[in-house]
């Protein structure tokens, strides 16, 4: 789960990371109001799970209270991304002297929370690894010890050459560790982490995303959760009990299983297509399941095929050929389905189907590699 930029910022607050006070608007009359209270120049940024803010004109600078309310009257209702600005955080604009970034990820091939920091911060760290990667500094923490102090000293001395900037990154270190692991993160990141003219260390931006497994035992961050900022098609899958992903291409991906899905990608991919989706209905024997997913894969326009991938264990095939064709009677699909069953009462979903009028077959290449041809031929 994503946590909007106010959100992250006020975690790692309470846990003394140096922001500067702020606060979030929803119109542009509380916006001019914050940015009276702070005084001087402020910045208006709206508050979205997207990167690139800045170059889609999301963040601005606003000169007093008056500015500030034409500036977010200009951001709240915009679109970034596909998706709609309905809050903004005002914050003081900072001088700034130097840009860094510091940030913790869980690496799943170390199976340990890795800190990544570099000098080159206030830009996507993505560029910074592909044009410049010697510039970012990575060290694994085993999470049995937590971040030692040399560790920490290590990654600030890898920012800052000036002693007490040093420090004050390391205590920023050891904040950002806590918070990631108090939180469940699977990324938490401070970006820039600058340093003002007088020498101060300053967080100036957050991003924090927690892992989805963390909110069933900690509600205090599920209620976090703001379902207007993510795409609609995921959040009517999560309410279905469906995990769902939507992608960029036209192969609409029906699965039971993330293994299955994964492998049902790369052969989508292999053939030459591109998967529209990542939709697992999950291990039970549910035809209400299937309906919903074919719901929320044909409201995507660009879903030219969809594909069914099922290997049949806990999840009956029968289930699921009952579910296709409850769909179909409920709504049209329009667009072609391709049928991949294999496993548990096999011979009875194909029964059920050809009794629609459909038909399914049992080979995973040969299901994905017509699925692939009919969305090229439909394109």
């Amino acid at each position: 789960m994503n946590l909007h930029e106010y959100q992250a910022r006020a975690l790692l607050k309470d846990a003394g990371v140096p922001f500067s006070e702020g606060d979030v608007a929803t119109t542009a009359a509380d916006a001019a109001a914050i940015a009276r209270r702070i005084g001087g120049t402020v910045v208006v940024k709206a508050q979205v799970h997207a990167g690139g803010r800045g170059k889609a004109g999301g963040v601005k600078l606003a000169k007093g209270a008056e500015e500030a309310e034409t500036t977010a009257s200009r951001i709240l209702g915009m679109e970034i991304k596909g998706l709609v600005v309905q809050k903004v955080l005002v914050v003081p604009a900072a001088e700034i002297a130097s840009e860094s970034y510091v940030g913790l990820i869980l690496d799943r091939a170390t199976q340990k929370p890795v800190f990544m920091v570099s000098s080159a911060g206030g830009i996507d760290i993505e560029e910074v690894a592909a044009k410049t990667p010697e510039k970012i500094t990575r060290l694994a923490v085993d999470p049995r010890y937590g971040l030692l102090p040399h560790q920490a000293l290590k990654l600030a001395l890898a920012l800052y050459t000036d002693w007490a900037q040093a420090r004050a990154a390391m205590k920023i270190m050891h904040q950002l560790y806590r918070v990631f692991m108090a939180n469940g993160c699977s990324l938490a990141e401070i970006n820039p982490l600058a340093t003002t003219p007088d020498g101060t260390v300053l967080a100036l931006d957050a991003k924090m995303v927690i892992d989805d497994n963390e909110l069933d035992r900690r509600p205090d961050l599920a209620a976090l959760r703001d379902e207007s900022a993510e795409e609609s098609s995921e959040v009517t899958a999560r309410h279905a009990s469906l995990t769902f992903i939507k992608l960029d291409g036209n192969v609409g991906c029906v699965v039971n299983g993330a293994g299955l899905a994964m492998a049902t990608m790369d052969l989508v991919k292999y053939y030459g297509g591109e998967p529209a989706n990542f939709l697992d209905i999950g291990g039970s024997s549910n035809p209400e399941k299937v309906v919903n997913a074919l719901r929320i894969i044909t409201a995507d326009p660009r879903v030219k095929v969809i594909l069914f991938n099922i290997f049949g264990g806990i999840t009956r095939t029968d289930d699921v050929a009952n579910g296709i064709v409850t769909a179909t009677k409920q709504f049209k699909v329009g667009v072609p389905i391709v049928i991949r069953l294999t496993g548990t009462n096999e011979k009875e979903a194909f029964r059920i189907l050809d009794g629609a009028g459909m038909s399914a077959m049992n080979d995973m290449d040969a299901a994905v590699s017509k699925a692939v041809a009919l969305a090229k031929e439909a394109a």
